[in-house]
């Protein structure tokens, strides 16, 4: 792990952590102030009992309201089926009566809060309903709020670290490959004159013409090199024998003891490509193929047609790769050679994923026997 992965891990701990702490915090002061509505409501029932059934005056009572006074905590006192009091209540009487009301009221509270038997002569009790102020119902929803908000903020953060990083890498992609381009310029020029030169002094023209065929490659592979950051045209192609093409290139380049075998359609299949990319990616896949078989083995390219899509699949019989480097594979910098960059697959994503439109993947490998990369393009 980096410093910076290692720092970045860190901070969402110590959010998590905040977060936590000021959850268990807010619920303990939602517990505090649950059980001061209480006793505000037992104060304002023994208030009422007092006035009911007591000696005393009005003035406990009207204590009890004035104490009330800032608490919306709903309450109702009942004496069996007898409703004593109520408070913090809006009795709309043109719908439903005061007595319906309030039957529903007790079932409601009852459902969320047990209610409260308070003793007012030996063996004789009045019930007392309660239920949530709304300040307290509010207190209870805020920490799933802040925890929600908590959440929004990392994986918020979380996005724009990885498209920053993404962008970083797409710089660095960029940058590399046009200077690529540009150092490989001047050499491939001077090469190009040397060809003609030899030609006419007609020097042995079999081989000045494969010379040739390897610069003109090395010409187009620059032009690639090139474009990658800007938006290439994409042409409608048949992508049989470009496919073909590309890989008979490569057959007669490598060596004999790899088994190249290929099943493609007879009949056209069109889609919209830049065949100098395209043919990028082909050759950039199998080239690792073969690295990965060391040389020596079988290399099957296949082209059909499924779900309204054009699919190729790429299979050798290498090395492999481990389940968990899947998808790490396409990432700048993953190599599994002891020389290399590790952005060929990278950049082929780039080109099939940003530019075609289509997907590329691993579609499967077992270590010791081989891996399948496929590519999915729209038709």
């Amino acid at each position: 792990m980096s410093g910076k992965e290692l720092l970045r891990t860190v901070l969402y701990i110590l959010i998590a952590l905040a977060s936590i702490a000021t959850w268990i915090y807010s619920n303990h002061l939602t517990g505090k102030l649950a059980e001061k509505e209480i006793q505000y409501g037992k104060l304002w029932a023994d208030a009422v009992m007092e006035t009911e059934y007591g000696d005393l005056d009005g003035e406990i009572s009207l204590i009890a309201y004035r104490i009330l006074e800032t608490n919306d905590m709903p309450v109702i006192l009942m004496n069996d089926k007898t409703f004593l009091s109520y408070r913090n209540f809006e009795i709309d009487s043109s719908k439903i009566t005061k007595e319906e009301f309030l039957n529903k009221k007790t079932k409601e509270m009852h459902s969320r809060h047990e209610p409260i038997a308070l003793e007012y002569r030996p063996g004789q009790y009045d019930i007392l309903y309660y239920d949530d102020s709304d300040t307290l119902k509010q207190l209870k929803i805020y920490p799933v709020i802040q925890l929600i908000v908590t959440i929004m903020i990392v994986l918020l953060s979380f996005v724009a670290v990885r498209y920053s990083t993404k962008a970083d890498q797409n710089k660095i992609l960029v940058g590399m490959s046009k200077e690529t381009a540009h150092q490989l310029g001047t050499p491939i020029s001077s090469l190009l004159a040397w060809i003609e030169i030899l030609k006419m002094d007609n020097y042995n023209l079999e081989l000045t013409s494969e010379v040739e065929k390897d610069v003109k490659r090395l010409e187009k592979i620059t032009e690639r090199f090139s474009r990658i950051g800007s938006k290439p045209e994409l042409d409608r192609e048949n992508i049989c024998p470009i496919l073909k093409n590309s890989v008979n290139y490569l057959e007669s380049r490598t060596s004999q003891n790899i088994n190249y075998s290929m099943e493609i359609p007879q009949n056209e299949i069109i889609v919209l490509l830049n065949v100098s990319l395209f043919e990028w990616v082909i050759e950039n896949i199998c080239k690792n193929a073969v690295d990965a078989m060391q040389g020596k083995g079988s290399l099957n390219i296949k082209l059909f047609e499924e779900d309204k899509k054009v699919c190729i699949e790429i299979t050798d019989t290498g090395k492999g790769l481990l389940k968990r480097n899947f998808k790490t594979v396409f990432r700048p910098g993953f190599t599994t050679k002891k020389h290399g960059w590790g952005l060929g697959l990278s950049l082929a994503q780039r080109i099939i994923t940003d530019y075609h439109k289509g997907k590329i993947f691993v579609k499967w490998s077992e270590i010791g026997k081989g891996t399948t990369f496929r590519i999915e393009l729209p038709e």
